[in-house]
């Protein structure tokens, strides 16, 4: 897919659900999004307190029960080179397609707040990027690089930034806060490299077009919130409707069967497995 030179769009799933769903509307791909893993599993906000170990195991489980690859939101890559270079080795046993790693500091923090995001020195990030693919066994696992740099540096200082994490190794780079056509392209041309973009679901990002991201050579464009938004505005209203009514038959509509939930979970796939081999049968 990176090297297809056409955008591909991922949705960010949290858990093996959302992440079926998107496989079975037709994704090519999935995305993991730290944030929402961090309140689904924790019920907190995304403030660097999601583990290694609880990030992994969960997006392991994940990506077993999909046919399609996911990329997974790794964080710093929880600590120094040492660490990232266990994160890499860890992610890539499990059967993730690639993890995105970020220069921020410890603790870090969700790069969508208002407030500036403290990062690393460009030298110390670039040094994780190098242990983070030198760790790497297979070359089709990809690492991309983030920088939340442009939030209290600037964009000049980003795109710089991007340009030394893909001379250090990285597959492709996300600069966090480069948000329209024109802050795109100006990255494309410093960075030289593949760009990856999040959409917020609001404010800019939300109007590039496919045409647009590939225009400025963006490879995957990952909604970060699609997810995590829709069901909490879902759940919200259906167990709003159950607490005041006592019932859901106003929100009814807007539920999925059960015949729905269960293809969706393949249901049918594993009762033919059962049948299979049940010596009974």
């Amino acid at each position: 897919m990176l090297d297809q030179g056409r955008l591909v769009r991922m949705p960010c799933a949290y858990d093996g659900l959302t992440a079926r769903i998107a496989q079975s509307v037709g994704f090519e791909a999935v995305a993991f999004s730290g944030n929402a893993v961090s309140a689904s599993l924790l019920g907190l906000p995304d403030i660097g307190v999601l583990t290694l170990t609880e990030n992994l195991e969960h997006a392991g489980r994940i990506a077993r029960g999909l046919k399609i690859p996911m990329i997974c939101d790794a964080d710093t890559g929880y600590g120094g080179v040492m660490n990232v270079m266990r994160t890499v080795r860890e992610f890539e046993a499990a059967g993730i397609a690639g993890i995105h790693i970020e220069d921020q500091v410890t603790p870090k923090r969700c790069g969508l707040l208002p407030q500036g995001i403290p990062v690393l020195s460009e030298d110390e990030a670039c040094q994780k990027i190098r242990a983070a693919v030198h760790a790497r066994t297979d070359r089709n696992f990809l690492i991309i690089a983030r920088t939340d740099a442009k939030s209290m540096h600037g964009l000049e200082d980003a795109a710089k930034r991007a340009r030394s994490y893909a001379q250090a190794g990285a597959d492709a780079v996300l600069v966090m806060g480069a948000n329209t056509s024109g802050e795109l392209r100006y990255v494309a041309d410093i960075a030289k490299a593949p760009l990856v973009v999040v959409v917020q679901e609001a404010g800019p990002t939300v109007e590039l077009t496919n045409e647009t991201l590939e225009s400025v050579g963006c490879v995957f464009a990952l909604h970060a919130g699609v997810a995590r938004y829709a069901a909490v505005r879902a759940l919200k209203d259906a167990f709003t409707a159950l607490h005041q009514d006592s019932h859901t038959r106003t929100v009814r509509d807007r539920m999925s069967s059960f015949e729905e939930y269960n293809q969706i979970l393949g249901m049918d796939e594993w009762l033919q497995l059962e049948r299979q081999f049940n010596v009974n049968e």
